[in-house]
Protein backbone atom coordinates (compact mmCIF):
# COMPACT_ATOMS: atom_id res chain seq x y z
CA UNK A 1 0.00 0.00 0.00
CA UNK A 2 2.96 2.28 0.69
CA UNK A 3 4.55 1.90 -2.84
CA UNK A 4 1.02 2.30 -4.18
CA UNK A 5 1.12 5.34 -2.63
CA UNK A 6 4.37 6.68 -4.24
CA UNK A 7 4.07 9.18 -7.40
CA UNK A 8 6.49 9.80 -9.78
CA UNK A 9 8.63 12.95 -9.33
CA UNK A 10 7.83 14.10 -12.47
CA UNK A 11 4.06 14.07 -14.41
CA UNK A 12 3.90 14.95 -18.16
CA UNK A 13 1.23 17.04 -20.16
CA UNK A 14 -1.04 15.09 -22.48
CA UNK A 15 0.28 17.46 -25.08
CA UNK A 16 3.85 16.00 -24.63
CA UNK A 17 2.87 12.74 -24.36
CA UNK A 18 0.91 12.82 -27.86
CA UNK A 19 4.28 14.53 -29.26
CA UNK A 20 6.35 11.93 -27.83
CA UNK A 21 4.07 9.50 -29.96
CA UNK A 22 4.16 11.15 -33.04
CA UNK A 23 8.05 11.43 -32.68
CA UNK A 24 8.50 7.67 -32.33
CA UNK A 25 5.74 6.73 -35.22
CA UNK A 26 7.45 9.18 -37.26
CA UNK A 27 11.22 8.09 -36.24
CA UNK A 28 10.21 4.69 -36.71
CA UNK A 29 8.56 5.18 -40.39
CA UNK A 30 12.04 6.88 -41.45
CA UNK A 31 13.72 4.00 -40.15
CA UNK A 32 11.76 1.87 -42.09
CA UNK A 33 12.06 4.26 -44.95
CA UNK A 34 15.94 4.10 -44.80
CA UNK A 35 16.09 0.26 -44.09
CA UNK A 36 14.25 -0.59 -47.55
CA UNK A 37 16.36 1.71 -49.70
CA UNK A 38 19.34 -0.04 -48.36
CA UNK A 39 17.74 -3.29 -48.75
CA UNK A 40 17.09 -2.36 -52.30
CA UNK A 41 20.12 -1.17 -52.25
CA UNK A 42 22.40 -4.02 -51.23
CA UNK A 43 19.91 -6.28 -53.88
CA UNK A 44 20.68 -3.90 -56.59
CA UNK A 45 24.53 -4.62 -55.83
CA UNK A 46 24.15 -8.19 -55.22
CA UNK A 47 22.96 -8.79 -58.33
CA UNK A 48 25.41 -6.84 -60.18
CA UNK A 49 28.33 -8.19 -58.16
CA UNK A 50 27.41 -11.37 -59.34
CA UNK A 51 27.05 -10.93 -62.68
CA UNK A 52 30.42 -9.18 -62.77
CA UNK A 53 31.70 -12.38 -60.92
CA UNK A 54 29.87 -14.64 -63.07
CA UNK A 55 30.94 -12.74 -66.16
CA UNK A 56 35.02 -12.20 -64.88
CA UNK A 57 35.04 -16.07 -63.99
CA UNK A 58 33.61 -17.01 -67.56
CA UNK A 59 36.10 -14.96 -69.03
CA UNK A 60 39.19 -16.10 -67.21
CA UNK A 61 37.33 -19.55 -67.89
CA UNK A 62 37.83 -18.76 -71.49
CA UNK A 63 41.50 -17.36 -71.57
CA UNK A 64 42.47 -20.32 -69.17
CA UNK A 65 40.92 -22.89 -72.66
CA UNK A 66 42.74 -20.85 -75.17
CA UNK A 67 45.82 -20.30 -72.70
CA UNK A 68 45.99 -24.46 -72.61
CA UNK A 69 45.38 -24.78 -76.16
CA UNK A 70 48.17 -22.10 -76.92
CA UNK A 71 50.52 -23.93 -74.86
CA UNK A 72 49.46 -27.39 -76.08
CA UNK A 73 50.15 -26.77 -79.53
CA UNK A 74 53.77 -25.67 -78.37
CA UNK A 75 54.28 -28.43 -76.63
CA UNK A 76 53.17 -31.11 -79.46
CA UNK A 77 55.48 -28.60 -81.71
CA UNK A 78 58.39 -29.33 -79.74
CA UNK A 79 57.38 -33.10 -78.78
CA UNK A 80 58.20 -33.34 -82.97
CA UNK A 81 60.78 -31.11 -82.51
CA UNK A 82 62.44 -33.61 -79.62
CA UNK A 83 61.98 -36.46 -81.55
CA UNK A 84 63.63 -35.26 -85.00
CA UNK A 85 66.57 -34.04 -82.75
CA UNK A 86 66.78 -37.40 -81.12
CA UNK A 87 66.64 -38.94 -84.47
CA UNK A 88 69.18 -36.90 -85.74
CA UNK A 89 71.34 -37.47 -82.73
CA UNK A 90 71.08 -41.33 -83.64
CA UNK A 91 71.56 -40.83 -87.09
CA UNK A 92 75.10 -38.14 -86.99
CA UNK A 93 75.94 -40.96 -83.98
CA UNK A 94 75.39 -43.69 -86.20
CA UNK A 95 77.65 -42.07 -89.14
CA UNK A 96 80.16 -40.66 -86.57
CA UNK A 97 80.77 -44.36 -85.20
CA UNK A 98 81.56 -45.36 -89.03
CA UNK A 99 83.50 -42.58 -89.45
CA UNK A 100 85.64 -43.66 -86.66
CA UNK A 101 85.62 -47.35 -87.54
CA UNK A 102 86.69 -46.20 -90.87
CA UNK A 103 89.85 -44.35 -88.94
CA UNK A 104 90.43 -46.76 -87.44
CA UNK A 105 90.71 -49.50 -90.33
CA UNK A 106 92.77 -47.35 -91.87
CA UNK A 107 95.23 -48.03 -88.63
CA UNK A 108 95.78 -51.38 -90.08
CA UNK A 109 96.32 -50.51 -93.58
CA UNK A 110 99.27 -48.42 -92.16
CA UNK A 111 100.79 -50.52 -89.81
CA UNK A 112 101.00 -53.35 -92.56
CA UNK A 113 102.08 -50.64 -95.50
CA UNK A 114 105.04 -49.19 -92.90
CA UNK A 115 105.75 -52.94 -91.91
CA UNK A 116 106.20 -54.12 -95.41
CA UNK A 117 108.27 -51.00 -95.90
CA UNK A 118 110.76 -52.00 -93.09
CA UNK A 119 110.59 -55.04 -93.99
CA UNK A 120 111.65 -54.67 -97.83
CA UNK A 121 114.55 -52.05 -96.02
CA UNK A 122 116.01 -55.88 -94.74
CA UNK A 123 117.04 -56.45 -98.51
CA UNK A 124 120.77 -56.86 -99.37
CA UNK A 125 122.66 -55.75 -102.23
CA UNK A 126 121.13 -56.13 -105.90
CA UNK A 127 117.74 -56.59 -104.06
CA UNK A 128 117.46 -53.39 -102.79
CA UNK A 129 115.84 -51.85 -105.24
CA UNK A 130 113.02 -49.23 -106.09
CA UNK A 131 110.50 -51.25 -108.12
CA UNK A 132 107.07 -50.77 -108.41
CA UNK A 133 105.75 -52.56 -105.62
CA UNK A 134 107.75 -50.07 -103.34
CA UNK A 135 106.36 -47.24 -105.07
CA UNK A 136 102.86 -48.27 -104.84
CA UNK A 137 103.68 -48.78 -100.87
CA UNK A 138 104.97 -45.40 -101.16
CA UNK A 139 101.74 -44.49 -102.51
CA UNK A 140 99.73 -46.09 -99.76
CA UNK A 141 101.56 -44.73 -96.62
CA UNK A 142 100.81 -41.04 -98.55
CA UNK A 143 96.74 -42.01 -99.48
CA UNK A 144 96.50 -43.24 -95.82
CA UNK A 145 97.98 -40.51 -94.28
CA UNK A 146 95.84 -38.21 -96.59
CA UNK A 147 92.66 -40.39 -95.62
CA UNK A 148 93.19 -40.44 -91.76
CA UNK A 149 93.35 -36.56 -92.13
CA UNK A 150 90.46 -36.23 -93.47
CA UNK A 151 88.35 -38.76 -91.71
CA UNK A 152 90.03 -37.70 -88.33
CA UNK A 153 88.54 -34.03 -89.06
CA UNK A 154 85.11 -35.41 -89.82
CA UNK A 155 84.92 -37.08 -86.51
CA UNK A 156 85.76 -33.81 -84.91
CA UNK A 157 83.05 -32.27 -86.60
CA UNK A 158 81.15 -35.03 -86.08
CA UNK A 159 81.72 -34.48 -82.21
CA UNK A 160 81.31 -30.68 -82.25
CA UNK A 161 77.75 -31.24 -84.06
CA UNK A 162 76.82 -33.72 -81.69
CA UNK A 163 77.61 -31.63 -78.41
CA UNK A 164 75.58 -28.82 -80.70
CA UNK A 165 72.61 -30.95 -81.46
CA UNK A 166 72.58 -31.98 -77.59
CA UNK A 167 72.61 -28.32 -76.47
CA UNK A 168 69.73 -27.57 -78.26
CA UNK A 169 68.02 -30.51 -77.59
CA UNK A 170 68.77 -29.90 -73.86
CA UNK A 171 66.74 -26.18 -74.63
CA UNK A 172 64.30 -28.06 -76.23
CA UNK A 173 64.08 -30.04 -73.74
CA UNK A 174 63.45 -27.15 -70.34
CA UNK A 175 60.99 -25.88 -72.57
CA UNK A 176 59.34 -28.81 -73.05
CA UNK A 177 58.84 -29.61 -69.56
CA UNK A 178 57.80 -26.05 -68.76
CA UNK A 179 54.98 -26.31 -70.80
CA UNK A 180 53.89 -29.83 -69.22
CA UNK A 181 54.11 -27.92 -66.10
CA UNK A 182 52.53 -24.79 -67.40
CA UNK A 183 49.40 -27.59 -68.45
CA UNK A 184 49.41 -28.94 -65.69
CA UNK A 185 48.57 -26.45 -63.39
CA UNK A 186 46.55 -24.01 -65.55
CA UNK A 187 44.27 -27.55 -66.21
CA UNK A 188 43.97 -27.71 -62.59
CA UNK A 189 43.26 -23.74 -62.53
CA UNK A 190 40.60 -24.63 -65.24
CA UNK A 191 39.20 -27.23 -62.85
CA UNK A 192 39.10 -24.79 -59.39
CA UNK A 193 35.24 -24.24 -58.23
CA UNK A 194 33.83 -22.56 -55.04
CA UNK A 195 33.07 -26.52 -54.45
CA UNK A 196 37.21 -27.12 -54.68
CA UNK A 197 38.81 -28.36 -51.36
CA UNK A 198 41.70 -26.75 -51.76
CA UNK A 199 40.61 -23.21 -52.36
CA UNK A 200 41.87 -20.51 -49.76
CA UNK A 201 42.73 -16.74 -49.32
CA UNK A 202 46.57 -15.83 -50.39
CA UNK A 203 48.85 -13.42 -49.61
CA UNK A 204 49.02 -11.04 -52.50
CA UNK A 205 48.11 -13.15 -54.95
CA UNK A 206 48.17 -10.21 -57.58
CA UNK A 207 51.79 -9.57 -57.30
CA UNK A 208 54.04 -10.15 -60.16
CA UNK A 209 55.90 -12.91 -59.89
CA UNK A 210 59.93 -12.78 -60.09
CA UNK A 211 61.24 -13.75 -63.80
CA UNK A 212 57.74 -12.77 -65.31
CA UNK A 213 57.89 -12.82 -69.04
CA UNK A 214 55.56 -10.96 -71.84
CA UNK A 215 53.62 -13.74 -73.78
CA UNK A 216 55.77 -12.22 -76.85
CA UNK A 217 58.49 -13.38 -75.44
CA UNK A 218 57.55 -16.67 -74.06
CA UNK A 219 56.42 -17.23 -77.92
CA UNK A 220 59.45 -15.75 -78.99
CA UNK A 221 61.48 -18.31 -76.77
CA UNK A 222 59.96 -21.42 -77.71
CA UNK A 223 60.16 -20.20 -81.81
CA UNK A 224 63.85 -19.69 -81.09
CA UNK A 225 64.55 -22.95 -79.38
CA UNK A 226 62.46 -24.69 -82.68
CA UNK A 227 64.65 -22.26 -85.28
CA UNK A 228 67.94 -23.19 -83.55
CA UNK A 229 67.35 -26.45 -83.53
CA UNK A 230 66.51 -27.15 -86.94
CA UNK A 231 69.11 -25.26 -87.91
CA UNK A 232 71.66 -27.99 -86.33
CA UNK A 233 69.54 -30.59 -87.79
CA UNK A 234 70.03 -28.86 -90.71
CA UNK A 235 73.36 -28.81 -90.51
CA UNK A 236 73.70 -32.02 -89.19
CA UNK A 237 72.13 -33.49 -92.02
CA UNK A 238 74.85 -31.86 -94.40
CA UNK A 239 77.93 -33.44 -91.93
CA UNK A 240 76.65 -36.45 -92.55
CA UNK A 241 76.45 -36.45 -96.12
CA UNK A 242 80.05 -35.16 -95.92
CA UNK A 243 81.29 -37.92 -93.51
CA UNK A 244 79.04 -40.29 -95.65
CA UNK A 245 80.89 -39.09 -99.03
CA UNK A 246 84.18 -39.02 -97.09
CA UNK A 247 84.47 -42.37 -96.11
CA UNK A 248 83.49 -43.51 -99.76
CA UNK A 249 85.96 -41.77 -100.84
CA UNK A 250 88.86 -42.83 -98.43
CA UNK A 251 88.16 -46.39 -99.12
CA UNK A 252 87.69 -46.19 -102.70
CA UNK A 253 91.20 -44.85 -103.13
CA UNK A 254 92.15 -47.39 -101.01
CA UNK A 255 90.81 -50.24 -102.78
CA UNK A 256 93.64 -49.80 -105.22
CA UNK A 257 96.21 -50.84 -102.76
CA UNK A 258 94.96 -53.98 -101.57
CA UNK A 259 94.46 -56.18 -103.47
CA UNK A 260 97.64 -58.76 -103.59
CA UNK A 261 96.75 -60.96 -100.75
CA UNK A 262 93.68 -60.59 -99.22
CA UNK A 263 92.01 -63.89 -98.61
CA UNK A 264 94.78 -65.42 -96.38
CA UNK A 265 94.40 -62.94 -94.36
CA UNK A 266 90.45 -62.99 -94.19
CA UNK A 267 90.88 -66.15 -92.96
CA UNK A 268 93.14 -66.05 -90.00
CA UNK A 269 91.87 -62.81 -88.62
CA UNK A 270 88.25 -65.07 -89.08
CA UNK A 271 89.64 -67.86 -86.84
CA UNK A 272 90.58 -65.83 -83.98
CA UNK A 273 87.53 -63.63 -84.34
CA UNK A 274 85.57 -66.69 -84.04
CA UNK A 275 87.56 -67.93 -80.68
CA UNK A 276 87.03 -63.88 -79.40
CA UNK A 277 83.58 -64.15 -80.05
CA UNK A 278 83.03 -67.24 -78.43
CA UNK A 279 84.12 -65.73 -75.25
CA UNK A 280 82.53 -62.95 -76.01
CA UNK A 281 79.55 -65.31 -75.90
CA UNK A 282 80.45 -66.90 -72.70
CA UNK A 283 81.15 -63.37 -70.96
CA UNK A 284 77.60 -62.30 -72.30
CA UNK A 285 75.74 -65.53 -70.43
CA UNK A 286 78.06 -65.20 -67.89
CA UNK A 287 77.10 -61.80 -66.51
CA UNK A 288 72.94 -62.49 -67.39
CA UNK A 289 73.93 -65.67 -65.01
CA UNK A 290 75.11 -62.93 -62.72
CA UNK A 291 71.88 -60.23 -62.79
CA UNK A 292 69.99 -63.78 -62.27
CA UNK A 293 71.69 -65.00 -59.09
CA UNK A 294 71.91 -60.92 -57.40
CA UNK A 295 67.81 -61.14 -58.44
CA UNK A 296 67.50 -64.21 -56.16
CA UNK A 297 70.11 -62.78 -53.72
CA UNK A 298 67.91 -59.55 -53.77
CA UNK A 299 64.78 -62.08 -52.96
CA UNK A 300 66.57 -64.00 -50.63
CA UNK A 301 67.28 -60.98 -48.72
CA UNK A 302 63.67 -59.68 -48.91
CA UNK A 303 62.11 -62.27 -47.56
CA UNK A 304 64.45 -62.48 -44.84
CA UNK A 305 63.23 -58.93 -44.10
CA UNK A 306 59.43 -60.13 -44.65
CA UNK A 307 60.42 -63.42 -42.07
CA UNK A 308 61.98 -60.58 -39.84
CA UNK A 309 59.15 -58.63 -39.42
CA UNK A 310 56.48 -61.26 -38.87
CA UNK A 311 58.77 -62.51 -36.04
CA UNK A 312 58.43 -59.35 -34.84
CA UNK A 313 54.78 -59.71 -34.87
CA UNK A 314 54.88 -63.15 -33.13
CA UNK A 315 57.33 -61.60 -30.54
CA UNK A 316 55.13 -58.60 -29.88
CA UNK A 317 52.24 -60.81 -29.47
CA UNK A 318 53.79 -63.15 -26.80
CA UNK A 319 55.15 -60.59 -24.65
CA UNK A 320 51.98 -58.37 -24.81
CA UNK A 321 50.31 -61.61 -23.48
CA UNK A 322 52.50 -61.83 -20.70
CA UNK A 323 50.44 -58.58 -19.47
CA UNK A 324 46.73 -60.51 -18.52
CA UNK A 325 45.97 -60.54 -15.29
CA UNK A 326 45.69 -63.00 -12.68
CA UNK A 327 44.74 -66.57 -13.50
CA UNK A 328 43.98 -64.84 -17.35
CA UNK A 329 47.35 -65.50 -17.59
CA UNK A 330 47.10 -69.17 -18.54
CA UNK A 331 49.00 -71.26 -21.55
CA UNK A 332 46.57 -71.30 -24.20
CA UNK A 333 46.11 -72.60 -27.29
CA UNK A 334 47.26 -69.45 -28.73
CA UNK A 335 50.38 -69.61 -26.36
CA UNK A 336 51.76 -72.27 -27.89
CA UNK A 337 50.66 -71.38 -31.19
CA UNK A 338 52.52 -68.38 -30.91
CA UNK A 339 55.55 -69.98 -29.63
CA UNK A 340 55.54 -72.41 -32.50
CA UNK A 341 55.22 -69.34 -35.15
CA UNK A 342 58.02 -67.95 -33.39
CA UNK A 343 60.21 -71.55 -33.77
CA UNK A 344 59.26 -71.69 -37.38
CA UNK A 345 60.19 -68.42 -38.05
CA UNK A 346 63.29 -68.62 -36.55
CA UNK A 347 64.24 -71.70 -38.07
CA UNK A 348 62.99 -70.69 -41.39
CA UNK A 349 65.23 -67.17 -41.19
CA UNK A 350 68.10 -69.42 -40.19
CA UNK A 351 67.80 -71.65 -43.81
CA UNK A 352 67.12 -68.01 -45.78
CA UNK A 353 70.53 -66.92 -44.31
CA UNK A 354 72.64 -70.37 -44.95
CA UNK A 355 70.58 -70.21 -48.12
CA UNK A 356 71.77 -66.57 -48.69
CA UNK A 357 75.33 -67.34 -48.08
CA UNK A 358 75.62 -70.39 -50.21
CA UNK A 359 73.41 -68.01 -53.00
CA UNK A 360 76.65 -64.89 -52.24
CA UNK A 361 79.68 -67.98 -52.56
CA UNK A 362 78.02 -69.07 -55.48
CA UNK A 363 78.00 -65.19 -56.81
CA UNK A 364 81.35 -64.74 -55.85
CA UNK A 365 82.36 -67.83 -57.61
CA UNK A 366 80.20 -66.05 -60.61
CA UNK A 367 82.68 -62.79 -60.70
CA UNK A 368 85.64 -64.66 -60.22
CA UNK A 369 84.74 -66.84 -63.96
CA UNK A 370 83.80 -63.69 -65.29
CA UNK A 371 86.99 -62.06 -64.47
CA UNK A 372 88.72 -65.34 -66.16
CA UNK A 373 86.76 -64.94 -69.16
CA UNK A 374 87.31 -61.17 -69.45
CA UNK A 375 91.08 -61.96 -69.01
CA UNK A 376 90.86 -64.57 -71.92
CA UNK A 377 89.48 -62.04 -73.87
CA UNK A 378 92.03 -59.58 -73.39
CA UNK A 379 94.21 -62.51 -74.20
CA UNK A 380 92.74 -63.14 -77.17
CA UNK A 381 92.54 -59.70 -78.35
CA UNK A 382 96.72 -59.43 -77.80
CA UNK A 383 96.32 -62.66 -79.73
CA UNK A 384 95.00 -61.43 -82.87
CA UNK A 385 97.84 -59.19 -82.72
CA UNK A 386 100.37 -61.57 -82.20
CA UNK A 387 98.65 -63.93 -85.15
CA UNK A 388 99.66 -60.64 -87.10
CA UNK A 389 103.82 -60.86 -86.28
CA UNK A 390 103.11 -64.87 -87.75
CA UNK A 391 102.30 -63.78 -90.92
CA UNK A 392 104.43 -63.10 -93.79
CA UNK A 393 104.60 -59.67 -95.72
CA UNK A 394 101.46 -59.07 -97.30
CA UNK A 395 98.97 -61.61 -95.52
CA UNK A 396 98.18 -58.82 -93.48
CA UNK A 397 96.60 -57.58 -95.86
CA UNK A 398 93.79 -60.29 -96.92
CA UNK A 399 90.78 -59.19 -95.98
CA UNK A 400 89.68 -55.11 -95.77
CA UNK A 401 90.80 -53.64 -92.73
CA UNK A 402 87.90 -52.34 -91.55
CA UNK A 403 86.17 -55.54 -91.25
CA UNK A 404 88.93 -56.22 -88.19
CA UNK A 405 88.15 -53.17 -86.67
CA UNK A 406 87.58 -53.34 -82.88
CA UNK A 407 84.02 -52.10 -81.72
CA UNK A 408 84.45 -48.62 -81.00
CA UNK A 409 82.17 -46.51 -77.85
CA UNK A 410 81.07 -43.23 -79.78
CA UNK A 411 81.29 -40.93 -77.48
CA UNK A 412 83.56 -42.93 -74.75
CA UNK A 413 85.99 -43.96 -77.02
CA UNK A 414 86.83 -47.26 -75.61
CA UNK A 415 87.69 -50.87 -77.59
CA UNK A 416 86.68 -54.27 -76.92
CA UNK A 417 89.93 -55.49 -78.17
CA UNK A 418 93.33 -53.91 -79.73
CA UNK A 419 92.98 -55.06 -83.63
CA UNK A 420 96.22 -52.67 -84.77
CA UNK A 421 99.05 -55.25 -85.82
CA UNK A 422 102.65 -54.56 -84.47
CA UNK A 423 105.21 -52.66 -85.92
CA UNK A 424 108.04 -54.58 -87.16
Amino acid sequence: MAALGCKPGRSFTVPDWSTNARLISADAESQRCASQRLRHEARALRSETANQAKWDERDNQTRLAERISSVSRWKETLDKCLADVDEEIDALAKVKEAAERALQAKNLSLDVAMECLTLRDGRRAIEVVRDPAEEQLHKEVNVIHKAKRELQQRVNEALEQLCLLQEARQQLSFDHRGKVEALEIDRTCLSLNVNSPNISFKVNPTRIPDGSTAVEEWEQNSQHNKDHAEEEMKASTKLREAIVLAIAQTDHELEAQRAATEFALRKRIREVERAYDELKWQEQNTLEEIAEMEEDIRRLEEDIRRKMQDLKVAHTRLETRTCRPNVELCRDQVQYGLTDEVRQLEGSIRALKLKLAEAQAALDALHRQLHRVQTDVSRKALSLVLEHKCMDGRRKLVVPAEKFVPRVDTFNRTTNRGASPPRA
